[in-house]
């Protein structure tokens, strides 16, 4: 259902980043198949990673990737909005989406507070 409703939107991605914990991942498959079969980078590090952590990969992002979408768990996800957005919907219910937009030229310049929350969905917002 929340796969269909990002669909909906027409949200450019050019890149998904997943923890490789099994219910992240399988979320992931189904935001790229109903994406169109998007191609999925399993992170290790991503599994309970709280903001330092998720930062460490946000840097990483290559920087031909544009849009990126990250699976993950909370409570770093919900952190992490918070911190780059100051501001944000709290914890994060499960399978919540949430787009963040950067002025940044790079994912290196991506830092607490550069970050603009555009929306977040969640299940029972809809």
């Amino acid at each position: 259902m929340m796969a269909k409703r990002f669909a909906e939107r027409k949200e450019p991605v050019d890149l998904m980043v997943s923890s490789s914990a099994a219910r992240a991942i399988a979320t992931a498959r189904i935001f790229a198949s109903t994406l169109g079969e998007m191609r999925i980078r399993e992170e290790q590090d991503l599994y309970l990673a709280d903001v330092r952590t998720l930062m460490s990969q946000i840097e990483k992002l290559p920087e031909s990737s544009r849009q990126a979408m990250l699976f993950g768990h909370n409570p770093g996800l919900s952190e992490l909005v918070e911190y780059l957005s100051q501001t944000g919907p709290g914890d994060l219910p499960t399978c919540a989406i949430v787009r963040i937009d950067f002025s940044a030229e790079s994912w290196k310049e991506v830092s607490g507070g550069t970050g603009s929350l555009a929306w977040w969905d969640a299940p029972k917002s809809g």
